[in-house]
């Protein structure tokens, strides 16, 4: 099994010029590589195979970073045509682009070999940078093994190391029980379950974004906010101001989502929800894109997908075309006037009223439940 853990970097200024320039001869490398096989293809109909090494020569400075990281950009580079190429694969990326120097991610993995990636009292070692300061939030117990490190630099200028670790863990399954939740997609407020509880009401971008709006007009007053102008020191340090806030947002979320899905990961056996697509509930033509990614409900899902696995229970997805909140969970009769949206109390003539979001939740857990326990019986 295979887990990784973020930690937060404090390199000195020499190690993060050291940083800088490994980012840079990554990408330098991935461009030559993609432009080589770019160019054979129109002389031969073929994409040559290419390496970092072939490079060296001719960029002496590429001898200068760690050499894995350079390994790992062709293997980055040979993914990408794979999955632009290959029809089985289920996520379709496109053709693979230049890296830009301004737009592109800072990043770079290597591999450890022989104790060349460790973490050492409050420092990790990294090949050709040597100990750095580290906050090591959380020890690594003495059976796992370092498999590679991602060092990374967000655009608030804070480093990062992602460290993976292999160990071997036998998970057992917890046996299949009532108790469950199910989850309905709340725009505002993240979900609704069963019992009517709504996940959170705090939307983080809004409550930020007028000081955000602030700085941002600042910015954009600034020498080097036009195209092809050159940026003054003014215009990056207000650039630096708003990349903070955008972090800050980010960190409200994350920190939120995290809380919520681990108190329910510990508190349920089963959590039953819909198998929504995020992407296109925020299109702009719904008029609520800001409310669902402000939400961040597919990252809610999938935290909650590998900390259930973790404990041995169950997320079950329920097919997006079931008419949830138009079957009555009393009676079972279904309810076409519900499609809409405006209408947020279900009646029944049975007599049942609810909450839609909450009839639909219940109607959730039941199909979940009922999904689960065929697949078990089958199996």
């Amino acid at each position: 099994m295979n887990k990784a853990i973020k930690y937060r970097l404090y390199p000195t200024t020499k190690q993060a010029t050291m940083f800088a320039n490994t980012f840079g001869c990554c990408r330098k490398v991935y461009n030559l590589m993609l432009n080589d096989k770019l160019e054979s293809y129109k002389l031969t109909g073929k994409f040559v195979s290419v390496t970092p090494a072939m490079y060296k020569k001719d960029y002496q400075f590429l001898k200068e970073v760690d050499s894995l990281a350079l390994a790992n950009v062709q293997l980055n580079l040979q993914g990408a045509f794979k999955s632009c190429f290959n029809k089985s694969c289920k996520k379709k990326t496109g053709f693979p682009k230049f890296k830009s120097a301004k737009r592109s991610r800072k990043s770079y993995t290597t591999n450890n070999q022989k104790g060349t990636v460790a973490i050492i009292d409050n420092t990790i070692k990294l090949p050709k940078i040597g100990r750095v300061k580290a906050v090591i939030h959380r020890q690594p117990n003495a059976d796992w093994v370092i498999k590679s490190a991602t060092i990374s630099q967000d655009n608030d200028g804070k480093y990062y190391a992602s460290v993976l670790f292999e160990f071997e863990q036998n998970i057992i399954s917890v046996p299949i029980s009532d108790n469950a939740i199910g989850l309905d997609y709340a725009s505002d407020g993240l979900y609704v379950d069963d019992k009517g509880n709504v996940g959170t009401n705090h939307k983080y971008y809004r409550e930020s974004h007028k000081k955000l709006t602030k700085e941002q007009r600042k910015l954009s007053r600034m020498k080097g906010s036009k195209k092809g102008e050159a940026k003054s020191n003014n215009y990056i340090k207000q650039l630096h101001k708003v990349n903070k806030i955008h972090k800050h947002i980010s960190n409200q979320r994350l920190d939120n989502l995290h809380k919520i899905s681990t108190e329910i990961a510990n508190q349920y056996d089963v959590v039953c929800v819909e198998s929504l697509n995020m992407k296109a509930m925020s299109n702009k033509g719904f008029g609520n894109g800001k409310s669902t990614l402000d939400n961040g409900y597919g990252m809610f899902l999938n935290m909650l997908e590998y900390k259930l696995a973790d404990r041995g229970k169950y997320l079950v997805k329920v097919d997006k075309w079931y008419p949830s909140s138009q079957i009555c969970h009393c009676c079972g009769k279904k309810h076409p006037e519900m499609k809409d949206l405006r209408i947020r109390i279900f009646t029944c003539d049975c007599g049942f009223t609810i909450s839609r979001d909450q009839n639909a939740a219940l109607n959730i857990k039941s199909e979940g439940l009922r999904i689960l326990k065929s697949e078990t019986f089958a199996a």
